[in-house]
């Protein structure tokens, strides 16, 4: 079974990143295929594959898809390649496949150019709304007066994605919403303090850290609690702690106000604490600098004793997903600890300032 994503281009290589992670938490087997900009073709074993009846992508809550590729960031949709062919074939293909096997109700079927990895623009442009309903045309012929186009919530959405002279096509399988993110922003929670993390990072920091539902996910420097939202959502065990009591305050309400329930938040200092037992992994934004939130201690030290606690507060070949400005040698903190580097990904946040995403392993 062959799976096509369109991925977000907010950043080269984060949503891959993010995307193989959230396969290896749901223990989905995969084989990259194929990848453009943008656009990603993953090989899905069909024995291990638990989507293949498709009816987990039904599912429109949180609560309900927790555990499904649904918790992605940045991912727009995914769909099964049914037909992969180039352009001047699309047509014949499109006639000559059974379609009453995969619609059995309503449908409705969109185009969308991408470009090729160079950025490149196609030479010859595509009339995709003339294609949608030349397509959808061809649909409706072969399933009979009965098939029905709904273009506003339709049973089966098929999604053609033209690269060039290539052209994907198939029934659309997840689509991920972005009204969580809009809604969540950090200015739109009870709790509100400047230079919180937007929700959309904050995912992509949970989600590199391979957690799983029901598992417990700590982070030592909550603040406004935005990375512990996004943990809690997607099922796990939320565990939270920061050293200003204000902004355990704050997390607590932000936790209540989005109906998460398990949930730990007190106030402690990172390197002292200490918990009654370890936690599977470990996502953090930690402050930069020195400010009220760090009572003083610069940055540098905070972060060497943090890494040194969290060594026993994670369990063995757990994920830390740490956030650092570009200026800190990461390198230069993991050294003597427990931790080593597998993953790194910079932000530009302005001009003045790069986000460093970093995961590390204990080992």
């Amino acid at each position: 079974m062959e799976i096509a994503f369109i991925l977000s281009l907010e950043h080269p290589t984060l949503p891959k990143a993010e995307l193989k992670a959230v396969f290896e938490a749901e223990n989905l087997p995969f084989i990259i295929k194929e990848e453009f900009d943008g656009f990603l073709i993953l090989e899905i074993p069909e024995e291990s594959c638990r989507y293949c009846d498709n009816e987990i992508f039904k599912k429109k809550t949180y609560k309900e898809t927790y555990n499904s590729l649904e918790r992605l960031a940045l991912t727009h949709e995914g769909f099964q390649i049914l037909i992969s062919t180039n352009k001047a074939n699309l047509i014949e293909k499109v006639q000559k496949y059974p379609w009453e096997e995969v619609i059995t109700g309503d449908y409705a079927v969109r185009v969308k150019k991408k470009r090729f990895n160079s950025g490149k623009k196609s030479k010859s442009e595509i009339d995709t709304l003339g294609l949608e309903k030349q397509i959808g045309g061809l649909i409706r012929h072969k399933l009979g007066e009965d098939a029905r186009v709904n273009l506003e919530n339709p049973e089966v959405f098929i999604r053609t994605v033209i690269i060039g002279d290539r052209v994907f096509m198939g029934p659309r399988l997840i689509k991920i919403s972005k009204k969580h993110f809009f809604e969540l922003k950090p200015h739109k929670r009870p709790f509100f303090y400047p230079g919180s993390m937007s929700p959309k990072l904050a995912r992509t920091m949970v989600n590199l850290t391979r957690i799983k539902t029901g598992e417990r996910l700590l982070d030592p420097f909550c603040g406004t609690g935005g990375i512990l939202l996004e943990a809690g959502i997607i099922g796990a065990r939320v565990v939270g702690s920061d050293i200003d009591p204000k902004m355990v305050k704050g997390t607590l309400e932000n936790l209540e106000h989005c109906g998460i329930r398990d949930f730990e938040v007190f106030r402690a200092d990172v390197r002292k604490l200490t918990l009654p037992f370890r936690v599977d992994a470990v996502a953090t934004d930690p402050p930069y600098g020195i400010s009220a939130s760090t009572r003083g201690s610069e940055s540098l030290t905070l972060y060497g004793g943090a890494l040194l606690s969290l060594e026993h507060l994670i369990k063995d070949d757990g994920l830390v997903c740490l956030a650092t400005p570009h200026y800190m040698d990461i390198y230069q903190l993991v050294k003597g600890t427990k931790f080593e580097i597998i993953e790194q990904y910079h932000i530009r946040m302005h001009k003045s300032l790069t986000r460093v995403i970093s995961v590390l392993r204990k080992i």
